[in-house]
């Protein structure tokens, strides 16, 4: 595979950690101005639950793409590819918590579509009793944050049991972007590319484009441009690291090659990217290319 070389070493700068707090707060604060920052593929550092409260959407979860709706709950374990995308019109809440800031939670993705009015109302009482508890930001405010999300992980774990979890039935194409979401995720930074993937995959190049765009309408190719894409987008957030040493940690060969790709698929400079995120101006555009 051609193209820049933005596999060929491990990085050297990495996004600033979140500090280890547990948040919640409605979904549009989770992007802000910047709809790529859920749009697209990524893996977190945290835990998120979100909570559909009005609209629809769509959402990828390890590669596999599917539908939101109204009184959806979905649980995405840190590590998780992901993207989220939302109508206009719709509305939803999100907990952010540290891994592990709950032993009860799931380690594994989950969707819920509770139809019980009470169980509804049991989740959107405790997302505002969260929300309240920051508001006030009383002492102790993370440890009633806690109990709160231990309470969540209590109706997670009920709900599993007692509702209806949104789980299609898993076709063997499905296990495979599974299997390299995963790998995506642990190697994108190194220097492997789209031939060594599959390999490890024991499949061919062609096959595991081919499971990927069927899941989730992507590329193999376009799913690991999107990642890189993400990192150097969240990087350039940071006005301290010169773009230079953000292209070569990324393993570009040069930052002139890095500033051709990040035109080429957001449609502006690595400068101009920057510029954006230091005066939280308009959202970028979507990716309008993506290297093949």
């Amino acid at each position: 595979m051609t193209g820049p070389a933005f596999l060929r070493k491990p990085a050297r700068i990495h996004a600033p950690v979140e500090p280890r707090v547990i948040r919640c707060r409605p979904f549009a604060q989770l992007a802000g101005t910047e709809p790529w920052r859920m749009q697209l593929l990524h893996d977190r550092t945290d835990d998120l639950l979100l909570w559909i409260t009005r609209g629809q959407g769509r959402i990828v979860i390890n590669g596999v793409r599917r539908g939101l709706g109204v009184n959806n709950a979905i649980f995405l374990p840190a590590g998780t590819l992901m993207a989220v995308e939302m109508g206009a019109q719709s509305l939803g809440q999100v907990i952010q918590s540290p891994p592990g800031a709950s032993p009860l939670l799931p380690r594994e993705p989950l969707h819920l579509r509770p139809r019980d009015t009470f169980a509804q109302a049991e989740l959107t009482s405790e997302i505002e009793a969260m929300q309240r508890e920051i508001a006030r930001d009383r002492p102790m405010t993370q440890d009633a944050l806690a109990a709160h999300l231990t309470l969540v992980s209590v109706w997670l774990e009920r709900q599993t049991s007692e509702s209806p979890v949104d789980a299609p039935r898993e076709t063997a194409g499905d296990r495979l972007v599974r299997r390299f979401a995963a790998a995506l995720v642990e190697h994108f930074r190194s220097d492997m590319v789209m031939a060594d993937y599959a390999e490890m995959l024991d499949v061919t190049p062609t096959h595991l484009t081919r499971v990927c765009r069927a899941a989730c309408g992507k590329s193999a190719a376009d799913m690991l441009t999107e990642r890189v894409v993400y990192e150097a987008r969240l990087l350039l957030c940071d006005p301290d690291p010169a773009i230079q040493d953000i292209a070569s940690a990324l393993g570009f060969s040069s930052a002139a090659y890095f500033a051709r790709f990040m035109q080429h698929h957001t449609g502006e400079t690595p400068t101009a990217l920057r510029a954006r995120a230091a005066t939280g101006g308009r959202p970028a555009p979507a990716l309008v290319g993506r290297r093949a």
